[in-house]
Protein backbone atom coordinates (compact mmCIF):
# COMPACT_ATOMS: atom_id res chain seq x y z
CA UNK A 1 0.00 0.00 0.00
CA UNK A 2 3.04 2.08 0.44
CA UNK A 3 3.29 4.72 2.88
CA UNK A 4 0.34 6.42 4.73
CA UNK A 5 1.14 9.65 3.88
CA UNK A 6 1.33 8.54 0.11
CA UNK A 7 -1.77 7.03 0.60
CA UNK A 8 -3.47 10.49 2.01
CA UNK A 9 -1.97 12.50 -0.99
CA UNK A 10 -3.50 9.60 -3.86
CA UNK A 11 -7.06 11.74 -5.03
CA UNK A 12 -10.43 10.04 -4.73
CA UNK A 13 -13.67 11.62 -5.84
CA UNK A 14 -15.33 8.74 -5.46
CA UNK A 15 -18.05 9.74 -2.17
CA UNK A 16 -18.43 12.78 -3.92
CA UNK A 17 -19.36 10.88 -7.49
CA UNK A 18 -21.99 9.37 -5.36
CA UNK A 19 -23.24 12.13 -3.74
CA UNK A 20 -23.84 13.86 -6.80
CA UNK A 21 -25.14 10.51 -8.63
CA UNK A 22 -28.44 10.62 -6.38
CA UNK A 23 -28.08 14.33 -5.84
CA UNK A 24 -31.80 14.94 -5.91
CA UNK A 25 -33.07 11.68 -4.11
CA UNK A 26 -30.46 13.01 -0.91
CA UNK A 27 -32.26 15.81 -0.91
CA UNK A 28 -35.82 14.19 -0.36
CA UNK A 29 -34.30 12.07 1.95
CA UNK A 30 -33.37 14.81 4.12
CA UNK A 31 -36.86 16.58 4.09
CA UNK A 32 -38.29 12.47 4.97
CA UNK A 33 -35.24 12.53 8.04
CA UNK A 34 -36.67 15.57 9.46
CA UNK A 35 -40.36 14.99 8.74
CA UNK A 36 -39.90 11.75 10.79
CA UNK A 37 -38.02 13.39 13.79
CA UNK A 38 -41.16 15.90 13.59
CA UNK A 39 -42.74 15.83 17.65
CA UNK A 40 -45.42 17.23 19.51
CA UNK A 41 -42.81 17.25 22.89
CA UNK A 42 -40.62 20.51 22.57
CA UNK A 43 -37.84 18.72 24.05
CA UNK A 44 -37.85 16.51 21.45
CA UNK A 45 -37.79 18.81 18.33
CA UNK A 46 -34.92 20.92 19.81
CA UNK A 47 -32.53 17.73 20.19
CA UNK A 48 -33.47 16.65 16.97
CA UNK A 49 -32.96 19.83 15.09
CA UNK A 50 -29.50 20.23 16.75
CA UNK A 51 -28.98 16.25 15.47
CA UNK A 52 -29.57 17.41 12.18
CA UNK A 53 -27.32 20.65 12.11
CA UNK A 54 -24.01 18.49 13.50
CA UNK A 55 -24.88 16.96 9.71
CA UNK A 56 -22.92 13.80 8.84
CA UNK A 57 -22.13 12.01 5.32
CA UNK A 58 -24.96 10.50 4.96
CA UNK A 59 -23.20 7.54 3.29
CA UNK A 60 -25.23 4.80 4.54
CA UNK A 61 -28.30 6.36 2.98
CA UNK A 62 -26.32 7.24 -0.37
CA UNK A 63 -25.19 3.41 -0.57
CA UNK A 64 -29.23 2.00 -0.24
CA UNK A 65 -29.84 5.27 -2.99
CA UNK A 66 -26.62 3.95 -5.07
CA UNK A 67 -27.61 0.18 -4.75
CA UNK A 68 -30.49 0.47 -5.56
CA UNK A 69 -29.33 2.81 -8.74
CA UNK A 70 -27.08 -0.18 -10.02
CA UNK A 71 -29.76 -2.45 -9.95
CA UNK A 72 -32.04 -0.34 -12.11
CA UNK A 73 -34.51 1.03 -9.58
CA UNK A 74 -35.91 4.12 -10.88
CA UNK A 75 -39.71 4.27 -10.47
CA UNK A 76 -41.42 4.58 -6.85
CA UNK A 77 -39.91 6.66 -3.71
CA UNK A 78 -38.88 3.43 -1.64
CA UNK A 79 -35.48 3.94 -2.07
CA UNK A 80 -35.90 7.67 -0.56
CA UNK A 81 -37.81 6.40 2.49
CA UNK A 82 -35.12 3.10 3.45
CA UNK A 83 -32.33 5.42 2.36
CA UNK A 84 -33.88 7.49 5.35
CA UNK A 85 -34.41 4.58 7.49
CA UNK A 86 -31.08 3.57 7.49
CA UNK A 87 -29.72 6.66 8.70
CA UNK A 88 -32.12 7.24 11.30
CA UNK A 89 -31.08 4.13 12.54
CA UNK A 90 -27.26 5.10 12.24
CA UNK A 91 -28.36 8.15 13.94
CA UNK A 92 -29.83 6.10 16.37
CA UNK A 93 -27.01 4.15 17.45
CA UNK A 94 -24.44 6.36 17.79
CA UNK A 95 -26.60 8.74 20.48
CA UNK A 96 -25.89 5.38 22.27
CA UNK A 97 -23.17 5.01 21.79
CA UNK A 98 -21.72 8.44 23.51
CA UNK A 99 -23.64 7.44 26.45
CA UNK A 100 -21.78 4.17 26.83
CA UNK A 101 -18.26 6.22 25.57
CA UNK A 102 -19.24 9.16 27.74
CA UNK A 103 -18.77 11.24 24.91
CA UNK A 104 -18.51 14.55 24.49
CA UNK A 105 -17.84 16.15 21.03
CA UNK A 106 -19.02 14.07 17.62
CA UNK A 107 -17.94 15.80 14.37
CA UNK A 108 -16.76 18.84 16.12
CA UNK A 109 -19.46 20.03 18.14
CA UNK A 110 -20.83 18.93 21.58
CA UNK A 111 -22.44 15.61 21.80
CA UNK A 112 -26.59 15.36 23.02
CA UNK A 113 -26.32 13.93 25.99
CA UNK A 114 -22.94 15.86 26.84
CA UNK A 115 -25.68 19.08 26.66
CA UNK A 116 -29.25 17.20 27.39
CA UNK A 117 -27.90 14.46 29.58
CA UNK A 118 -27.85 10.53 29.23
CA UNK A 119 -31.53 10.30 30.21
CA UNK A 120 -32.63 12.46 27.04
CA UNK A 121 -30.35 10.86 24.78
CA UNK A 122 -30.97 7.53 25.28
CA UNK A 123 -35.05 7.64 24.60
CA UNK A 124 -34.27 9.99 21.69
CA UNK A 125 -32.43 7.51 20.48
CA UNK A 126 -35.45 5.32 21.18
CA UNK A 127 -37.64 7.15 19.44
CA UNK A 128 -35.62 7.18 16.26
CA UNK A 129 -35.35 3.62 16.15
CA UNK A 130 -39.26 3.76 16.60
CA UNK A 131 -39.91 5.93 13.82
CA UNK A 132 -37.49 3.50 11.99
CA UNK A 133 -40.15 0.46 12.65
CA UNK A 134 -43.01 2.81 11.26
CA UNK A 135 -41.19 3.09 8.45
CA UNK A 136 -40.27 -0.06 7.93
CA UNK A 137 -43.71 -1.46 8.63
CA UNK A 138 -45.34 1.41 5.98
CA UNK A 139 -42.61 0.01 3.48
CA UNK A 140 -44.85 -2.97 3.53
CA UNK A 141 -41.59 -5.79 2.54
CA UNK A 142 -41.37 -8.33 5.00
CA UNK A 143 -38.20 -8.95 3.71
CA UNK A 144 -37.11 -5.12 4.09
CA UNK A 145 -39.27 -5.56 7.83
CA UNK A 146 -36.75 -9.18 8.77
CA UNK A 147 -33.36 -7.93 7.45
CA UNK A 148 -33.56 -3.95 9.19
CA UNK A 149 -35.11 -5.76 12.32
CA UNK A 150 -32.58 -8.24 12.12
CA UNK A 151 -29.99 -5.31 11.22
CA UNK A 152 -30.64 -3.31 14.35
CA UNK A 153 -30.34 -6.01 17.03
CA UNK A 154 -27.10 -7.13 15.52
CA UNK A 155 -25.63 -3.53 15.89
CA UNK A 156 -26.47 -3.80 19.77
CA UNK A 157 -25.42 -7.05 20.41
CA UNK A 158 -21.79 -5.63 19.07
CA UNK A 159 -21.93 -2.96 21.22
CA UNK A 160 -22.39 -5.41 24.16
CA UNK A 161 -19.59 -7.62 23.08
CA UNK A 162 -17.20 -4.27 22.64
CA UNK A 163 -18.49 -3.71 26.60
CA UNK A 164 -17.70 -6.89 27.36
CA UNK A 165 -14.09 -6.91 26.50
CA UNK A 166 -13.41 -2.79 27.00
CA UNK A 167 -9.86 -2.52 28.45
CA UNK A 168 -8.33 -6.15 27.18
CA UNK A 169 -5.52 -5.09 25.08
CA UNK A 170 -4.56 -8.84 24.60
CA UNK A 171 -7.94 -9.11 22.64
CA UNK A 172 -7.82 -11.18 19.52
CA UNK A 173 -8.04 -9.94 15.97
CA UNK A 174 -11.24 -12.34 15.96
CA UNK A 175 -13.19 -10.78 18.47
CA UNK A 176 -12.57 -7.32 17.68
CA UNK A 177 -13.71 -8.28 13.82
CA UNK A 178 -16.38 -9.49 15.24
CA UNK A 179 -17.33 -6.36 16.84
CA UNK A 180 -16.77 -4.02 14.13
CA UNK A 181 -18.60 -6.15 11.90
CA UNK A 182 -21.49 -6.08 13.96
CA UNK A 183 -21.47 -2.55 14.87
CA UNK A 184 -20.24 -0.79 11.77
CA UNK A 185 -20.72 -3.40 8.83
CA UNK A 186 -23.55 -4.77 9.63
CA UNK A 187 -25.53 -1.54 8.59
CA UNK A 188 -23.31 -1.30 5.58
CA UNK A 189 -25.01 -4.43 4.43
CA UNK A 190 -28.15 -3.87 5.15
CA UNK A 191 -27.85 -0.23 3.17
CA UNK A 192 -26.69 -1.91 -0.05
CA UNK A 193 -28.54 -5.21 0.38
CA UNK A 194 -32.12 -2.80 0.44
CA UNK A 195 -31.31 -1.59 -3.21
CA UNK A 196 -30.88 -4.86 -4.37
CA UNK A 197 -34.78 -6.24 -3.16
CA UNK A 198 -36.14 -3.08 -3.84
CA UNK A 199 -35.69 -4.23 -7.37
CA UNK A 200 -37.26 -7.70 -6.98
CA UNK A 201 -33.34 -8.68 -7.77
CA UNK A 202 -32.43 -12.75 -7.77
CA UNK A 203 -31.06 -13.72 -4.28
CA UNK A 204 -27.27 -14.17 -6.10
CA UNK A 205 -27.32 -10.16 -6.12
CA UNK A 206 -28.47 -9.48 -3.15
CA UNK A 207 -26.26 -11.51 -1.51
CA UNK A 208 -23.34 -9.86 -3.70
CA UNK A 209 -24.31 -6.29 -3.04
CA UNK A 210 -24.55 -7.29 0.78
CA UNK A 211 -21.20 -8.82 1.11
CA UNK A 212 -20.02 -5.82 -0.58
CA UNK A 213 -21.76 -3.67 1.86
CA UNK A 214 -20.21 -5.60 4.59
CA UNK A 215 -16.58 -5.35 3.94
CA UNK A 216 -16.78 -1.93 2.82
CA UNK A 217 -18.24 -1.44 6.32
CA UNK A 218 -15.23 -3.79 7.78
CA UNK A 219 -12.80 -1.18 5.91
CA UNK A 220 -14.60 2.04 6.73
CA UNK A 221 -14.27 1.11 10.49
CA UNK A 222 -10.61 -0.03 10.51
CA UNK A 223 -10.02 2.99 8.65
CA UNK A 224 -11.71 4.80 11.52
CA UNK A 225 -9.90 3.32 14.17
CA UNK A 226 -6.62 3.99 12.95
CA UNK A 227 -7.27 7.64 12.03
CA UNK A 228 -7.38 8.41 15.77
CA UNK A 229 -4.00 7.13 16.31
CA UNK A 230 -2.29 8.53 13.16
CA UNK A 231 -0.79 11.76 14.23
CA UNK A 232 0.71 12.83 10.50
CA UNK A 233 -2.91 13.50 9.56
CA UNK A 234 -3.07 16.30 12.49
CA UNK A 235 -2.39 18.13 8.88
CA UNK A 236 -6.14 16.86 7.74
CA UNK A 237 -7.43 18.50 10.75
CA UNK A 238 -8.34 15.00 12.24
CA UNK A 239 -8.94 14.61 15.79
CA UNK A 240 -7.17 11.81 16.96
CA UNK A 241 -7.21 10.08 20.42
CA UNK A 242 -10.67 10.34 21.31
CA UNK A 243 -10.79 6.02 21.48
CA UNK A 244 -7.46 5.85 23.47
CA UNK A 245 -8.91 8.49 26.02
CA UNK A 246 -12.38 6.42 25.84
CA UNK A 247 -10.41 3.29 26.61
CA UNK A 248 -11.43 1.56 23.74
CA UNK A 249 -9.26 -1.62 21.85
CA UNK A 250 -9.41 -1.01 18.74
CA UNK A 251 -6.91 -2.74 15.77
CA UNK A 252 -3.64 -0.10 16.23
CA UNK A 253 -3.93 -1.18 20.15
CA UNK A 254 -4.00 -5.07 19.04
CA UNK A 255 -1.34 -5.16 16.46
CA UNK A 256 0.53 -3.30 18.77
CA UNK A 257 0.50 -5.74 21.79
CA UNK A 258 1.44 -8.40 19.24
CA UNK A 259 4.65 -7.03 18.27
CA UNK A 260 5.69 -5.32 21.81
CA UNK A 261 7.81 -6.96 24.12
CA UNK A 262 7.11 -7.82 27.91
CA UNK A 263 8.00 -4.88 29.34
CA UNK A 264 5.71 -2.96 26.60
CA UNK A 265 2.94 -5.23 27.42
CA UNK A 266 2.53 -4.74 31.09
CA UNK A 267 2.93 -0.84 30.27
CA UNK A 268 -0.12 -1.36 27.63
CA UNK A 269 -2.37 -3.21 29.97
CA UNK A 270 -1.62 -0.77 32.87
CA UNK A 271 -3.04 2.09 30.51
CA UNK A 272 -5.68 0.67 29.50
CA UNK A 273 -6.99 -1.17 32.62
CA UNK A 274 -6.60 1.96 34.89
CA UNK A 275 -9.72 4.69 34.53
CA UNK A 276 -8.37 7.68 32.90
CA UNK A 277 -5.54 8.28 30.72
CA UNK A 278 -3.48 11.15 30.65
CA UNK A 279 -1.73 12.87 27.31
CA UNK A 280 1.55 11.58 28.49
CA UNK A 281 0.64 8.01 27.85
CA UNK A 282 -1.18 9.01 24.70
CA UNK A 283 2.30 10.56 23.19
CA UNK A 284 3.61 7.16 24.43
CA UNK A 285 1.40 4.89 22.85
CA UNK A 286 2.04 7.13 19.84
CA UNK A 287 5.43 7.14 20.25
CA UNK A 288 5.93 3.10 19.96
CA UNK A 289 2.63 2.56 17.35
CA UNK A 290 5.13 4.60 15.11
CA UNK A 291 8.35 2.00 16.37
CA UNK A 292 6.50 -0.64 15.04
CA UNK A 293 4.80 0.75 12.16
CA UNK A 294 1.59 -0.25 12.94
CA UNK A 295 -0.52 2.29 10.92
CA UNK A 296 1.00 1.00 7.85
CA UNK A 297 -0.19 -2.83 9.38
CA UNK A 298 -3.13 -2.09 9.99
CA UNK A 299 -3.84 -0.21 6.69
CA UNK A 300 -2.32 -3.84 4.70
CA UNK A 301 -5.55 -5.30 7.29
CA UNK A 302 -8.00 -3.14 5.72
CA UNK A 303 -6.65 -3.78 1.94
CA UNK A 304 -8.03 -7.34 2.19
CA UNK A 305 -11.61 -6.39 3.05
CA UNK A 306 -11.04 -3.52 0.52
CA UNK A 307 -10.48 -6.83 -2.06
CA UNK A 308 -13.29 -8.84 -1.13
CA UNK A 309 -15.63 -5.53 -1.55
CA UNK A 310 -14.38 -4.57 -5.08
CA UNK A 311 -14.47 -8.25 -6.30
CA UNK A 312 -18.03 -9.09 -5.28
CA UNK A 313 -19.13 -6.33 -7.67
CA UNK A 314 -17.66 -8.20 -10.51
CA UNK A 315 -21.47 -9.90 -11.02
CA UNK A 316 -22.26 -6.32 -12.17
CA UNK A 317 -21.82 -5.28 -15.80
CA UNK A 318 -19.51 -2.46 -16.37
CA UNK A 319 -21.28 0.94 -15.60
CA UNK A 320 -21.23 3.99 -14.05
CA UNK A 321 -22.92 3.20 -11.22
CA UNK A 322 -20.86 -0.09 -10.43
CA UNK A 323 -17.71 2.34 -11.18
CA UNK A 324 -18.25 4.64 -8.45
CA UNK A 325 -19.38 2.46 -5.91
CA UNK A 326 -16.22 -0.09 -6.84
CA UNK A 327 -14.07 3.40 -6.43
CA UNK A 328 -15.99 3.70 -3.12
CA UNK A 329 -13.64 1.29 -1.42
CA UNK A 330 -10.42 3.25 -1.66
CA UNK A 331 -12.33 6.15 -0.32
CA UNK A 332 -13.60 4.10 2.89
CA UNK A 333 -9.69 3.87 3.74
CA UNK A 334 -8.35 6.55 2.08
CA UNK A 335 -10.86 9.18 3.76
CA UNK A 336 -9.49 11.95 6.78
CA UNK A 337 -12.84 13.06 7.92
Amino acid sequence: MGTVVQLKKRINNSYLELKNSVEDKLVLVEEKIKSKLSSKVDLVGEMTNYHIRTGGKRLRALLTLGSAKLCGYSKGGRDINLAACVELIHAATLMHDDVIDNGEIRRGKKTLNSIWGNQSSILLGDYLLSRCFEMMVEDNSQEVLKLLSSTSAEISQGEILQLQHKGETDMLEETYLKIISAKTASLFAASTKVGSILSNKENKIKEALGFYGKNLGLTFQIADDTLDYNSELKLFGKEIGNDFYEGKITLPIILLYQKADNNEKKELKEIFESKKRSEFEFKKVLTLIKNYNIINDCYVKAEYFINLASNSLSIFKETKEKEILKNLTSFSLERSF
